[in-house]
Parts: structure tokens; sequence; C-alpha cells
């Protein structure tokens, strides 16, 4: 493939798998690399605002260091705050106390960032940006990293939105239509994953005043299936560069093992050093 000046970036999601993406991401903002054009969704998302920010290390230790220090997922969090993971932290004492969050250089870099979520109303996917609003931004990230089942869901502009991944886990095609005809892509699964599963229709009285919503959630395996099938095809037609894990994952969507993310980022800092070490000689 061919690097251009016009090369998009798109960024899986994968809950705790997106360890994986900013050890990518930091091996890129240590070489300086960054992209005109960035898509994510989910943890992809939360990463990328990072990444857009220029906060080397900022995603890690959040999703490692901070995850060993105050233990943020668990059903306590569920039960407490709708969400099974510890939104208040997350969301408010990590960006403007703990680990913090430079807004105005993110604005300064946000304008060709967009963030993918699900709206529950219509049942497809939004890909949203946000350059001036600290609120909406956060609003946005949160919608779109709000896992169905164990989150709330989240209004953006009057909006009910959930995780963008329910429809659009790897956005590819929203960097091809939007003009990005090669892409660096960034996914959580090695190569030659599918899931295993089967979907089954959701039961009416889950999400019962979004009808919508639970059709897409009723076909989200087979909507991820496919979507890794494009990605490998476009890879062979030399349309898209792949950076993925290198062995099946150990690291669950949910993980609380701070060694096996350790061991994800590594590999990630690892294959974004490579990435940008082979461009360096074109």
């Amino acid at each position: 493939m061919r690097f251009e000046r016009n090369t998009g970036l798109v960024l899986e999601g994968g809950g705790m798998r997106g360890v994986f993406t900013s050890g990518v991401l930091d091996a890129f903002m240590k070489h300086d690399l960054y992209f005109r054009y960035v898509v994510a969704v989910s943890a992809g998302a939360c990463n990328g605002m990072s990444y857009i920010s220029r906060q080397p290390r900022r995603a890690r230790i959040s999703n490692i260091d901070m995850l060993a220090k105050y233990d943020y997922i668990g059903l306590r969090h569920l039960v407490t705050q709708g969400c099974v993971f510890d939104r208040k932290l997350l969301y408010d004492r990590f960006p403007n106390e703990l680990v913090p969050f430079d807004y105005d250089e993110y604005f300064r870099h946000a304008q060709g960032f967009e963030m993918v979520t699900t709206n529950c109303r219509t049942g497809r996917a939004e890909y949203l940006a946000e350059n001036e609003d600290r609120q909406r931004a956060s609003d946005i990230v949160k919608a779109s990293s709000s896992l169905p089942y164990v989150s709330k869901i989240v209004e953006v502009d009057g909006e009910p939105m959930l995780d963008g991944g329910i429809v659009d886990s790897i956005p590819v095609m929203r960097a091809i239509e939007t003009g990005h005809k090669t892409n660096v892509v960034i996914s959580t699964r090695n190569y030659g994953f599918r899931e295993t599963g089967k979907d089954r229709k959701t039961p009416h009285f889950i999400y019962k005043n979004y009808p919508r919503l639970r059709v897409a959630l009723s076909h989200r395996i087979e909507t991820y299936n496919r979507q890794l099938q494009l990605v490998e095809d476009l890879e062979a037609q030399g349309d898209i560069v792949c950076i993925r894990p290198q062995r099946p994952m150990e690291v669950r969507r949910i993980e609380k093992d701070t060694r096996k993310l350790e061991r994800l980022y590594e590999e990630g800092f690892r294959l974004g050093e490579e990435f940008c070490e082979k461009q360096k000689l074109f």
C-alpha cells in the first residue's frame, strides 16, 4: 500500500483489548506519526482522544496503572451507576484530576477525528465529531464506549446512544466513504479470528422502547464477522495495512488481569514501532 498524506486511521474497539491500540498509538506518537483523519469506535475512541491530544502513555496509565489502583471494573459499579465501569472515575476524576486531559491540544487537532456511536432510536451508526465543547466531546466518547446491557444509554444532542461497535466495530468503510482510499487499521483481533457464537433475537422486554436497536443487537455477530472478512479482503487488495495482535487474544472485553493487559500493550507498542520504522524506509 502506498502511504499518502490523505491516508486514514481506523481504530477498532473491544473493551480492554484496546490496550493493544494504546500501545500502537504510543509508538506512533514516539515517532511523531499523526494522521489527518481518524475514525474510532468504543475503546478505540477513548484511546483516540489521547492520541489526538498528543498525550503519550496517558491511555496506558488509565487502562493499566489506574485499573490496578482503583479497580474500576465490577458489578458494584453496575449496581450503583448503571455501568460495569466506574463512570464517575473514568469520565470525571480521570480527565479533570488524576490523568489530566489536554482539551486545548485536543481541540487544536480534533477537526479530522470522528467517533462512532449507535443511535438507539434508528439502530444505525452515527459518526460524531466535536472540536469546541468539552461536555459534548465527553458525552460522545462515553456513548461510543457504552457497552449494551452493562451500560446506561447516553444522550448526545438529545438522541439516545450506545456503543458504536454494535453496528460498526471496524469503521473502515466510513473512512473510504469520506474520501480516504488508503487506510491503516488497528484491529484488536488476530488474523483469521471469527466470532463462533450464534446471533439470537433480543427479547422484547430488553430495550423495549428501541425496536431497531434490538434488531441491530440480534445481528451483531454476523455483522462483525462480515467486517473482519472485509478487512482481510481490503488488506489482500493492498488498500489497507492492518496492525493486529500476532497471537490469539488472551484479554477479555472486560479484563482485570493487569499482567495480561501489560503484555498486550507491549505487543502493540512493538508492532507500532515496527510499522513506523518501515515507513521511514520509504
